[in-house]
C-alpha cells in the first residue's frame, strides 16, 4: 500500500488545509477476464488551490486514464476521488448526472473539436455545457460564452464561425473557452500543446499560467514532455505502468530527480537543465548488465524492475511512495528502493556508447 496523503504541498499550505481534489488509492482495471488491463494501481494524488501540477508519463502509463476517472467517466475498481471534501467517484444514476452538471471539474481533450459536428458555430461550443446545465437564458448563456473567449483572448467576431475557419491554436482556445463557461474549480488539460506550433505551444502554456493567477484556478497538464513544463508547473507527478512513481517541486525534481525513471525522461528532453546530468544509456539496462531473475519480473516486483539497471533482489516488491529527505518543508515523495544510491551507480557506468 502507498504511503498516506501528505497534508501540506509546500511551506505555503495553511496547516490543516485540505486539497481540493484526493485521488486515495484509486484502482482502475479495463476490460474484464483474459482483456483485463490493470491501467492504474493505487494511485494516490492531492490537487491544492492555485497550483499548476504536470502530470507526466510515457505512452500507457494511465495519465488520461487518470483524468477520466476525476471527471467521472471511469469508474474506479477501488479507492475513491473526493471533490472539495465530497466522494464524487461512488455517484450514480441522477447524483452523477447532477454532479457532471455542476461542472466543477473539467477535462480539455488533446484535439477536442475533431469529434464534434463540424457545421457547429464557436459559440455553439463554448455554450454547449451551459444549455446542458439549464438555468440561464439565451442573452446570459451569450453574455458568459463572450468572457470566457475573452478570458483566453478570442473576441466575439468569431462566435459565428465554424472549427474549419479557425486556427489550430485557435481551436484550442477555444476548448479552453468551452471548459472555463462552467466556472470551473478544477482543469484538466490532456496534451494541450502537443499538436501545436513553438508559437502557438508557448502561447498557450502562457495563457494557462495567466488563468491560474487571475482566477485562482488550479491546473493539472497532462503531458509525455517534461520541457514544456519546465517554466509553468509547481509540481511534477510522473506515472509509470499506472503507478505514481516521483511527485515533487518540479523545480527539485528537474534538479535532482530520486527516482530513474524521472531521470530517464529528463534525458530524453535535454531541454530540461539539472544539476547532474545523465544519458540515456546511464539509465538503460544493457547486456552487459546481469540477467533479472524471475522475482524481478514478477507481477509484485517494481513496475519499473525489467527495464531499471539498478535492480536489486529488494526490488521485488513494489516500494512505497515515501517522503525525499531534501523535500524540507515541502512534498516531495519517491517509490525506489535505491533512491539515495542509484545516481551515483549511473554515473559509474559512465557513458556506454549508443548502438548503432
Amino acid at each position: 500500500m502507498s504511503a498516506p496523503l501528505t497534508d501540506v504541498t509546500d511551506a505555503t499550505v495553511a496547516p490543516g488545509a485540505r486539497p481540493l481534489l484526493s485521488v486515495e488509492h484509486v484502482d482502475v482495471v479495463l476490460g474484464r477476464g483474459w482483456r483485463a488491463n490493470h491501467v492504474l494501481s493505487d494511485v494516490n494524488l492531492a490537487i491544492w488551490p492555485g497550483e499548476i501540477v504536470g502530470l507526466v508519463g510515457e505512452t500507457g502509463s494511465g495519465k488520461t486514464t487518470l483524468a477520466r476517472t476525476v471527471v467521472g467517466l471511469v469508474r474506479p475498481k477501488h479507492g475513491r476521488v473526493v471533490y472539495d471534501g465530497s466522494q464524487t467517484s461512488g455517484l450514480r444514476g441522477g447524483a452523477l448526472r447532477r454532479e457532471r452538471r455542476q461542472g466543477h471539474v473539467q477535462l480539455v481533450f488533446q484535439d477536442p473539436l475533431r469529434s464534434l459536428d463540424p457545421d457547429l458555430t464557436v459559440g455553439q461550443i463554448v455554450g454547449e455545457g451551459l444549455r446542458i446545465r439549464g438555468g440561464l437564458d439565451g442573452a446570459e448563456i451569450e453574455a458568459k460564452v463572450t468572457e470566457a473567449l475573452r478570458l483566453v483572448g478570442l473576441d466575439a467576431t468569431l462566435l459565428s464561425r465554424t472549427p474549419g475557419q479557425i486556427s489550430g491554436g485557435q481551436r484550442q482556445r477555444v476548448s479552453i473557452a468551452r471548459a472555463l463557461a462552467a466556472d470551473p474549480g478544477l482543469l484538466f488539460c490532456d496534451e494541450p500543446v502537443s499538436a501545436l506550433d513553438a508559437s502557438n505551444r508557448n502561447y498557450i502554456l502562457r495563457l494557462l499560467g495567466d488563468l491560474r493567477d487571475s482566477l485562482n484556478l488550479p491546473i493539472v497538464i497532462i503531458s509525455h514532455d517534461l520541457s514544456s513544463l519546465a517554466g509553468i508547473a509547481d509540481r511534477v507527478v510522473v506515472l509509470y505502468r499506472g503507478r505514481i512513481v516521483e511527485d515533487g517541486p518540479v523545480d527539485q525534481v528537474f534538479a535532482a530527480p530520486k527516482h530513474p525513471y524521472t531521470a530517464l525522461l529528463m534525458a530524453s528532453a535535454p531541454s530540461v537543465k539539472h544539476d547532474q546530468p545523465l544519458s540515456v544509456h546511464q539509465l538503460r539496462r544493457t547486456t552487459a548488465d546481469p540477467d533479472l531473475g524471475p522475482d524481478l519480473t514478477a507481477a509484485s516486483a517494481c513496475v519499473f524492475a525489467a527495464r531499471c539497471p539498478f535492480a536489486i533482489d529488494a526490488c521485488a516488491v513494489q516500494p512505497r511512495l515515501e517522503p525525499v529527505a531534501e523535500a524540507g518543508g515541502g512534498h516531495w515523495s519517491a517509490a525506489c528502493h535505491r533512491r539515495e544510491e542509484w545516481p551515483a551507480l549511473a554515473r559509474e557506468r559512465g557513458t556506454v556508447a549508443a548502438p548503432r
